[in-house]
């Protein structure tokens, strides 16, 4: 049986139970079966903060559960979740204010708080890239969406996603070989 056909099924019946019981037992267990692979999307869209990270987790299953009833089961369950993630994760940075590529060269151009011969790790990196830039590098480069798929998810068009990771590509290289100097 195709795994991905059974894991389906799986969160089906899981999903129908919990609606049917709300007992706590099901959902922690819906709750085992995706948050792993949610967390590391969260933490990476936020960038780095771990306790950013587990608030979007926390709002994420909280909407899940409010609007499970409507779930059309048209993707995973996971896909799905992800989705949810990322639209809170959105609405978290909406407020915060967004640096375009020049402001990111010109804080690597003149760094305020690195010792000279530090390194910086690609995590940190990405963490610096504005919220947008960093959204799509993440969902495709990371996670493996394609920008059809992004562009649904993040209400954007196919151009601006892949435009956004251009950007967002062309902003790591510049940090990096400003790094290497």
């Amino acid at each position: 049986m195709n795994t991905s056909v059974s894991n389906h099924e799986a969160d089906q019946v899981l999903v129908g139970r919990f609606m049917r019981t709300q007992d706590e037992a099901t959902f922690r267990a819906l709750y085992r079966r995706h948050t792993p692979a949610l967390y590391p999307l969260a933490l990476r869209l936020v960038g780095g903060s771990e306790s950013e990270a587990e608030d979007a987790i926390q709002e994420t299953w909280m909407r899940a559960c409010k609007t499970l009833a409507v779930f059309e089961w048209k993707s995973t369950l996971r896909t799905w979740l992800s989705g949810i993630l990322i639209n809170r994760v959105r609405e978290m940075h909406r407020d915060v204010r967004r640096r375009n590529e020049q402001e990111l060269l010109d804080e690597c151009l003149n760094p305020t708080n690195t010792r000279p011969g530090e390194q910086i790790d690609l995590e940190r990196a990405i963490a610096r890239l504005s919220a947008g830039y960093r959204h799509v590098l993440v969902l495709h480069d990371i996670e493996g969406y394609t920008h059809e798929e992004i562009g649904a998810q993040l209400e954007i068009s196919i151009g601006t996603s892949k435009s956004q990771l251009f950007h967002a590509r062309k902003a790591l290289r510049s940090l990096f070989q400003v790094r290497s100097q």
